[in-house]
Protein backbone atom coordinates (compact mmCIF):
# COMPACT_ATOMS: atom_id res chain seq x y z
CA UNK A 1 0.00 0.00 0.00
CA UNK A 2 2.87 2.38 1.00
CA UNK A 3 4.43 2.10 -2.81
CA UNK A 4 1.36 2.76 -4.53
CA UNK A 5 0.84 6.01 -2.08
CA UNK A 6 4.93 6.95 -3.45
CA UNK A 7 3.93 6.44 -7.35
CA UNK A 8 1.35 8.35 -6.68
CA UNK A 9 2.80 11.02 -4.83
CA UNK A 10 6.06 11.21 -7.12
CA UNK A 11 2.95 11.18 -10.29
CA UNK A 12 1.37 14.43 -8.42
CA UNK A 13 4.41 16.02 -8.02
CA UNK A 14 5.77 15.63 -11.52
CA UNK A 15 2.11 16.90 -12.91
CA UNK A 16 2.20 19.87 -10.71
CA UNK A 17 5.45 20.74 -11.74
CA UNK A 18 4.85 20.13 -15.10
CA UNK A 19 1.06 22.20 -14.37
CA UNK A 20 3.22 25.03 -13.25
CA UNK A 21 5.65 25.43 -16.15
CA UNK A 22 3.40 25.08 -18.85
CA UNK A 23 0.79 27.58 -17.10
CA UNK A 24 2.96 30.12 -16.50
CA UNK A 25 4.04 30.15 -20.45
CA UNK A 26 0.57 29.70 -21.66
CA UNK A 27 -0.73 33.28 -20.91
CA UNK A 28 0.65 34.30 -24.47
CA UNK A 29 3.37 37.05 -23.54
CA UNK A 30 6.86 36.59 -24.94
CA UNK A 31 10.10 36.75 -22.91
CA UNK A 32 12.60 39.71 -24.76
CA UNK A 33 16.07 39.33 -23.57
CA UNK A 34 17.15 41.08 -20.62
CA UNK A 35 19.45 43.99 -21.36
CA UNK A 36 23.11 44.14 -20.55
CA UNK A 37 22.33 46.45 -17.06
CA UNK A 38 19.49 43.47 -15.54
CA UNK A 39 19.88 41.47 -12.68
CA UNK A 40 17.91 38.45 -14.31
CA UNK A 41 19.39 35.04 -12.80
CA UNK A 42 21.06 32.65 -14.98
CA UNK A 43 21.69 28.97 -14.55
CA UNK A 44 24.93 28.91 -15.81
CA UNK A 45 28.60 31.09 -16.74
CA UNK A 46 27.38 30.30 -20.39
CA UNK A 47 24.38 32.62 -19.92
CA UNK A 48 26.30 34.84 -19.20
CA UNK A 49 28.31 35.47 -21.71
CA UNK A 50 25.95 35.24 -24.33
CA UNK A 51 25.30 39.27 -24.48
CA UNK A 52 24.57 38.73 -28.49
CA UNK A 53 21.01 37.47 -29.18
CA UNK A 54 20.29 34.91 -32.15
CA UNK A 55 18.46 36.07 -35.31
CA UNK A 56 14.35 34.68 -34.69
CA UNK A 57 14.56 31.01 -35.17
CA UNK A 58 18.25 30.31 -34.26
CA UNK A 59 20.22 29.74 -31.22
CA UNK A 60 23.92 30.87 -29.95
CA UNK A 61 26.24 28.66 -30.10
CA UNK A 62 26.74 29.34 -25.93
CA UNK A 63 23.07 29.80 -25.43
CA UNK A 64 23.02 25.16 -26.98
CA UNK A 65 26.74 24.86 -24.89
CA UNK A 66 24.76 25.94 -21.59
CA UNK A 67 21.40 23.51 -22.79
CA UNK A 68 23.97 20.70 -23.62
CA UNK A 69 25.61 21.47 -20.16
CA UNK A 70 22.26 21.57 -18.65
CA UNK A 71 21.02 18.56 -19.87
CA UNK A 72 24.08 16.21 -19.23
CA UNK A 73 23.77 17.43 -15.71
CA UNK A 74 20.46 15.52 -15.53
CA UNK A 75 21.17 12.62 -17.79
CA UNK A 76 21.40 10.33 -14.28
CA UNK A 77 18.53 11.37 -12.62
CA UNK A 78 16.17 10.58 -16.22
CA UNK A 79 17.99 7.24 -15.69
CA UNK A 80 16.82 7.08 -12.24
CA UNK A 81 13.16 8.18 -13.11
CA UNK A 82 10.63 6.33 -15.16
CA UNK A 83 10.67 7.96 -18.41
CA UNK A 84 7.22 10.10 -17.45
CA UNK A 85 8.58 12.23 -15.02
CA UNK A 86 11.92 12.12 -16.52
CA UNK A 87 9.81 13.95 -19.81
CA UNK A 88 8.46 16.50 -17.16
CA UNK A 89 12.36 17.45 -15.96
CA UNK A 90 13.40 17.72 -19.77
CA UNK A 91 10.55 20.29 -20.23
CA UNK A 92 11.17 22.06 -16.65
CA UNK A 93 14.75 22.23 -18.20
CA UNK A 94 14.32 23.38 -21.53
CA UNK A 95 11.27 26.08 -20.60
CA UNK A 96 14.17 27.28 -17.20
CA UNK A 97 16.84 27.79 -20.46
CA UNK A 98 14.78 29.33 -22.95
CA UNK A 99 13.20 31.76 -20.45
CA UNK A 100 17.42 32.61 -18.68
CA UNK A 101 18.32 33.03 -22.65
CA UNK A 102 15.16 35.25 -23.63
CA UNK A 103 14.10 32.82 -26.43
CA UNK A 104 9.73 33.08 -27.42
CA UNK A 105 8.67 29.91 -25.51
CA UNK A 106 5.26 30.35 -27.71
CA UNK A 107 7.58 30.41 -31.14
CA UNK A 108 9.70 27.43 -29.52
CA UNK A 109 6.64 25.21 -28.60
CA UNK A 110 5.21 25.70 -32.19
CA UNK A 111 9.27 24.73 -33.52
CA UNK A 112 10.33 21.96 -31.14
CA UNK A 113 12.39 20.01 -33.42
CA UNK A 114 14.84 22.93 -33.51
CA UNK A 115 16.34 22.23 -30.26
CA UNK A 116 16.48 18.56 -31.57
CA UNK A 117 17.88 19.69 -34.40
CA UNK A 118 21.25 22.21 -32.72
CA UNK A 119 21.73 19.85 -29.60
CA UNK A 120 22.40 16.54 -32.66
CA UNK A 121 24.73 19.10 -34.24
CA UNK A 122 26.50 20.58 -30.96
CA UNK A 123 26.49 16.94 -28.29
CA UNK A 124 24.94 14.42 -29.89
CA UNK A 125 26.30 12.06 -27.15
CA UNK A 126 24.17 14.29 -24.84
CA UNK A 127 21.38 14.27 -26.95
CA UNK A 128 21.87 10.47 -27.68
CA UNK A 129 21.93 10.20 -23.66
CA UNK A 130 18.32 12.04 -23.23
CA UNK A 131 16.97 9.66 -26.04
CA UNK A 132 17.98 7.09 -24.44
CA UNK A 133 16.74 7.57 -20.94
CA UNK A 134 13.90 9.16 -21.48
CA UNK A 135 12.59 6.32 -24.29
CA UNK A 136 11.47 9.12 -26.93
CA UNK A 137 12.64 8.82 -30.43
CA UNK A 138 13.93 12.65 -30.29
CA UNK A 139 13.88 15.48 -27.97
CA UNK A 140 10.99 17.14 -29.95
CA UNK A 141 8.41 14.20 -29.19
CA UNK A 142 9.49 14.48 -25.24
CA UNK A 143 8.56 17.91 -24.85
CA UNK A 144 5.05 19.64 -24.42
CA UNK A 145 4.16 22.79 -26.34
CA UNK A 146 5.12 24.91 -23.75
Amino acid sequence: MMGNRRTFTAAAVGGAALVTVLSGCAGGTTVSPASSGSTAPTTSAAAKSATTTAAPGTFTDAQIQQLCSDMEAELQNWRTVTPTLGKGGLNILVGSWATANGINLLDLAQHRDRIDTAMAASCPQVRDGALYALEIPDLASGMVGF
